[in-house]
């Protein structure tokens, strides 16, 4: 069902819709609509803009520094295109083909590297040219890899299935080898489900293989940002509405104000904004704080999100007196940090910053800064010799303990984009998109729930 939006009659306090959070679906829905004639408010609570995908200065290194580190990758087609519409797509550097290196526990380094050849071709080429592996545990992948190839009746190029079936059953189910497991597929479920194996439903990781497997092989490349998080796309983003008439506002906490089964608008403090359209984006976590009281109408998406579990993720930044690492990213399987990024590498600056992260850190996301610093620290020196040697100048523990959603197999079902109040719509990760809770997850949902309004007519010309 399409949402009208309505034709503003003057460019003063009218806004044909209110998006209430600035974080990656936030900004998506809002460049979206806008785009397509309207004008907009984004309203954020926080201070800062991004939501869950931020970015904070630290004091001590004066170095602004990423509430966590994210990765896009060729597949992510709506965030690629939110970043071209709001003229940002400069600020990611491509791989030319996938190329990630591993440094597994026994201090072994190797690259895995997709040659010149169309998906899911490439993949298995990769695989058996991968001196990681013994021949027996690269043939293993052939098990999986006639699942990667699209038959003659589909052009899906995997059956999704796996539901109620852990990520480690179905991978047990597909006689992957263990060291295959513990090298790539391990670590790339944790990466895109930040959930242990054991417990993530199977699923959502074939939904991620099926577009890392798209005809294109460009899908697989990893795409990494060159700047911080906030001029990624959160800056850039404020800057194109406002250039068109929009509006962003920071400390502006909002509350959806319904009246009977129809939706006024949104009260900031004593403030009343009534726009004939409002898109949430605020998290699982917050939406039942989004009205007072809760409607009814409501009351099942308002119990089912609150009780989705949260899965946290911890980074701790290390900043050394020299270099330590040659790549921008390696793969640490088998350890509580499962990769580490050499900031400098990817968006410059003067000091050796590396920034290790732990998905799925239900295991030490209590433990205290100092511990989860002894713990980064032993494992880099473990798997990097130049860190034994350098000198560690600073540490930063960020814990995101509410990072994404629990994707366990009873976990509650995720809301669609309409709700029952007329001119409210659902968007964020936690939406329902097919996808995990990534930025490809939240941009998707916004731009689904821009394009569930209509636009305004075209303005009259005036001769």
């Amino acid at each position: 069902m399409n949402v009208p939006a309505r034709r503003r009659q003057d460019g003063a306090g009218r806004f044909d819709a209110i998006v209430v959070g600035a974080g990656c679906a936030g900004f998506a829905a809002a460049t979206a609509l806008v785009a397509d004639g309207a004008r907009v408010l984004v309203l954020e609570a926080r201070p800062g803009l991004g939501g869950r995908a931020t970015t904070f200065r630290d004091p001590h290194t004066g170095e602004r520094v990423d509430n966590g580190q994210h990765i896009l990758m060729g597949c992510y087609t709506e965030t690629l295109a939110l970043l071209r519409r709001i003229d940002a797509a400069d600020r990611v550097r491509w791989q030319s083909g996938l190329r990630v290196a591993m440094i597994d526990r026994a201090g072994h380094h190797s690259e895995l590297t997709l040659p010149a050849a169309p998906s899911p071709l490439h993949f298995l080429g990769g695989v058996l040219a991968w001196d990681a592996l013994t021949w027996g545990e690269k043939l293993s992948v052939l098990r999986i890899g006639r699942r990667l190839v699209p038959s003659a009746t589909s052009a899906a190029p995997l059956e999704r299935g796996g539901r109620g079936m852990s990520v480690r059953s179905w991978l047990t189910e597909h006689h992957q080898a263990p060291r295959l497991c513990e090298l790539f597929w391990e670590p790339l479920a944790l990466a895109a489900l930040n959930q242990s194996i054991d417990h993530a439903d199977a699923s959502h990781f074939l939904g991620v293989l099926e577009r890392i497997f798209a005809p294109d092989p460009m899908a697989a490349v990893l795409v990494l940002p060159a700047v911080a998080l906030d001029d990624l796309y959160a800056e850039p983003a404020r800057h194109w509405l406002e250039q068109r008439g929009s509006e962003v506002r920071t400390q502006a906490p909002a509350r959806v104000v319904i009246d009977g089964d129809g939706l006024r608008g949104v009260r900031v403090r004593d403030e009343l904004i009534e726009a004939p359209v409002v898109i949430s984006t605020v998290p699982w976590f917050g939406f039942s704080q989004l009205f007072d009281p809760p409607p009814p109408a409501l009351r099942q998406t308002i119990d089912d999100a609150s009780r989705m579990a949260s899965v946290p993720i911890v980074t701790v930044n290390l900043w050394f007196d020299e270099a330590v690492m040659q790549e921008p990213l390696v793969g640490l399987p088998g350890r509580e940090f499962q990769w580490v990024f050499d900031r400098r590498a990817l968006v410059g600056g003067e000091t050796s910053h590396l920034s290790m992260i732990s998905s799925g850190a239900e295991a030490i996301v209590s433990r205290t800064n100092d511990e989860l610093t002894a713990i980064a620290v032993d494992e880099i020196r473990e798997a990097l010799p130049a860190a034994r040697r350098a000198r560690l100048r600073q540490s930063v523990a960020v814990r995101e303990k509410r990072s994404t959603f629990s994707l366990a197999a009873d976990a509650p079902p995720r809301p669609g984009t309409e709700t029952p109040i007329r001119g409210l719509l659902l968007a964020g990760d936690w939406i329902e998109t097919g996808l995990p809770a990534t930025i490809e997850s939240a941009v998707l949902s916004g731009h689904v729930a821009a394009r569930h309004i209509t636009p305004p007519p075209p303005r009259q010309i005036s001769e």
